[in-house]
């Protein structure tokens, strides 16, 4: 991971702490949920680490470290293209409620991903895992959003540089539940020429055969491959296995991104 990272003297000031120190401060930080002002004595000052977080996700080294990790397995042919969507919702904690407006990143969203429902505080996690279990890509939306309209974006951030030619962005297949089944997104995959492995909804069923003939025929379906689809619920459980994954504890939907990011950095890791 070291030489993806930037150099360890800033643009300004002295030189900066080890990298390994800090890296393992922050997911210390996510993997148990505490506090900042928790942090172990250990690890320095808990401001230096949290700046060093907010640093690297606003400019996109984090992100930058997990493609590339993804793409080097890629090129030792240990990425399964069989690609699953899904989604979850995950309890936002108050004190990630009350985020500041001004000064934010670009790319952070108006409602820093956190909705409100009936239960509370929500963000929802939408992402695509490969055959073998680890995350591919990451959305994250305010916990009310619908699974559907974000599958073109989780798509679009399926993108893996390769050492020749132009970075792969499309799976082999793409499995997913039921709240995926629309014909916008069966388009979307046929006019990539990728297979879509998604169940039609019984709603969907009952009005094909309503209109008879007219309705057309039910768009294929492979059981045997639709089996393959829980890998990316088992990549679920794997990156909820980081209390503050589990647990939105982060005020602005970057920094927790970049949470995923790096729970995804230590999966890729331990291939």
């Amino acid at each position: 991971m070291e030489p993806l990272l930037p150099d360890r003297t800033p643009k300004r000031g002295g030189r900066w702490r080890d990298h390994r120190e800090v890296i393992d401060a922050i997911a210390f930080k996510f993997q148990t949920g505490t506090q900042w002002v928790h942090l172990p004595e250990k690890y320095g000052n808990w401001r230096g680490v949290y700046n060093r977080l907010r640093m690297w996700a606003v400019d996109g080294t984090w992100e930058r470290v997990f493609t590339a990790l993804v793409a080097q397995a890629d090129a030792d042919e240990d990425v399964s293209w069989a690609v699953s969507v899904d989604s979850t919702i995950v309890r936002a904690h108050q004190h990630a409620a009350g985020a500041r407006k001004k000064g934010a990143s670009a790319d952070e969203p108006a409602d820093h991903a956190i909705g409100r429902s009936r239960g509370g505080l929500t963000t929802k996690i939408h992402l695509a895992a490969d055959g073998r279990c680890r995350p591919l890509a990451f959305v994250l939306t305010a916990g009310q959003a619908g699974d559907a309209p974000a599958f073109t974006e989780v798509m679009a951030r399926l993108r893996v540089p390769r050492q020749r030619g132009r970075p792969r962005t499309r799976p082999d297949l793409v499995l997913a539940d039921k709240a995926y089944s629309s014909r916008q997104i069966r388009d979307h995959l046929r006019r990539r020429g990728i297979r879509a492995v998604i169940p039609e909804r019984a709603d969907q069923q009952a009005n094909r055969m309503r209109r008879g003939p007219v309705g057309g025929r039910p768009p294929a379906f492979d059981r045997e491959a639709y089996k393959q689809r829980n890998t990316v619920e088992r990549c679920i459980n794997r990156l909820k296995q980081w209390r503050g994954i589990a647990t939105r504890y982060e005020k602005t939907a970057t920094i927790y991104l970049a949470g995923l990011h790096i729970a995804g950095i230590f999966l890729w890791s331990a291939r």
